[in-house]
């Protein structure tokens, strides 16, 4: 059995690969003042909550974005797991060329841009991730990373609305029924979905100009599934793709 962890700045993610396909996962609100303790509960909870026996694990991989969490969440599962964590960072074994990953890359858009290139080895591939941040990711059919944008999230956008302004209410995100609104939650509605929607569309075909040539594009992230409908070029919606990288890196590196 592996557990991945998926340290983000909005959650963390918990989920258990047993050598072929996801069987359990845990979403956590990611709170850097929770006490490695109270993390510890909380994991150990959830273990117990679908009568997963911890000596069953024989390996755990984490990939963080949060660096004032990561040596608390590693304690965590040092005492929950009888195995050593494998911490994603530039010097594991991951597929893609190892000289072209920016200094500044975070864990999480490698694990994207490992399982992407593992899935399409002939493509150059776009992920698209609708987190904290909308980040596009790019790498080539030669596993070299060409380099990533990055935006706010579609959430973070309608809280920075809804905490900057009195009189804008915070709107549950879906597919509107129109472009111009006529109150104020289909207003940002619009404004959100169809705008971000566009945003992606520009930058896919900005991308391709760049690249010269066509690409693949996954979509995953919170909120892939709600938004792609609008998004004509997404090829793929996989909500568990970083998981899948963090499992594609693991077994790289135990071979």
């Amino acid at each position: 059995m592996l557990v991945a962890v998926d340290i983000g700045n909005t959650n963390i993610v918990i989920a258990l690969h047993d050598g072929r396909d996801f069987i359990d996962s845990f979403r956590v609100y990611t709170d850097q003042r929770k006490t490695g303790d109270e993390y510890l509960v909380i994991f150990r909870t959830l273990m117990e909550s679908v009568g997963m026996d911890p000596s069953l694990v024989d390996g755990v991989v984490v990939s963080s974005v949060v660096p004032n969490l990561s040596r608390s969440i590693q304690k965590v599962l040092r005492r929950l797991f009888p195995v050593e964590p494998l911490i994603v960072d530039h010097d594991v074994e991951s597929g893609l060329e190892r000289e072209s990953i920016p200094s500044e890359l975070g864990s999480d858009l490698l694990c994207n841009l490992a399982y992407a290139h593992h899935e399409f080895p002939d493509d150059v591939v776009t992920v698209v991730d609708f987190g904290t941040a909308l980040t596009l990711s790019t790498v080539d059919e030669g596993g070299n990373v060409l380099g990533v944008s990055i935006s706010p999230g579609l959430i973070t956008a309608v809280n920075s609305l809804f905490g900057s302004t009195a009189q804008l209410p915070q709107v549950e995100l879906k597919i509107p029924d129109r472009a111009l609104g006529r109150n104020s939650e289909e207003s940002i509605r619009s404004g959100i979905m169809l705008g971000y929607a566009g945003l992606v569309e520009s930058m896919i075909r900005r991308i391709e100009d760049e690249v010269g040539r066509c690409v693949k594009v996954i979509a995953t992230g919170g909120l892939s599934k709600t938004i792609s409908p609008l998004i004509e070029r997404i090829d793929r919606v996989d909500g568990f793709h970083t998981l899948r990288g963090l499992v594609l890196i693991s077994e790289l590196n135990s071979r």
